[in-house]
C-alpha cells in the first residue's frame, strides 16, 4: 500500500527489464507510489501489483511523455535501445534527451 506521506510519484522506466524488474518490488515494499512507463501497458499490467500505475508512453515519442511525467518527483531511467533496428546509440541518445526535456513536475529532470 502506498505511503501517502511520501511526496509525489516515482516513475520507473524499464520495469520489464532485469534491473527495473527487481527495483519495482523494492519501491512498492517501501511504500512508494510507483508509476511505470510502458510502450505496451497490457504486457506489464499483469506483472505489477494492483496499486502500481501503468501508463502508455514511449521515450522515442516526446509527445507521449508529458502526461506520464505529471506529479512525478523522481524518475528512474532504465531504458536502452540495443535491440532496436538501426543506430541504437543514436536512438538511446534521442530517447534520453526526450526524457530529460520533459523532466518531472518539480521542473528539473531527475
Amino acid at each position: 500500500m502506498p505511503d501517502m506521506d511520501k511526496p509525489g510519484h516515482i516513475l520507473l522506466t524499464g520495469a520489464t527489464g532485469y534491473i527495473g524488474g527487481r527495483l519495482l518490488p523494492l519501491l512498492v515494499a517501501d511504500g512508494w507510489r510507483v508509476r511505470c512507463l510502458a510502450r505496451q501497458p497490457e504486457h506489464l499490467l499483469l506483472r505489477v501489483p494492483a496499486d502500481v500505475e501503468v501508463m502508455q508512453g514511449d521515450v522515442l515519442d516526446v509527445e507521449s511523455l508529458s502526461a506520464v511525467m505529471q506529479g512525478v518527483e523522481v524518475a528512474f531511467y532504465l531504458v536502452h535501445s540495443m535491440g532496436a533496428r538501426g543506430d541504437f546509440e543514436k536512438q538511446d541518445r534521442q530517447a534520453a534527451e526526450h526524457f530529460a526535456r520533459n523532466g518531472c513536475s518539480s521542473g528539473s529532470p531527475n
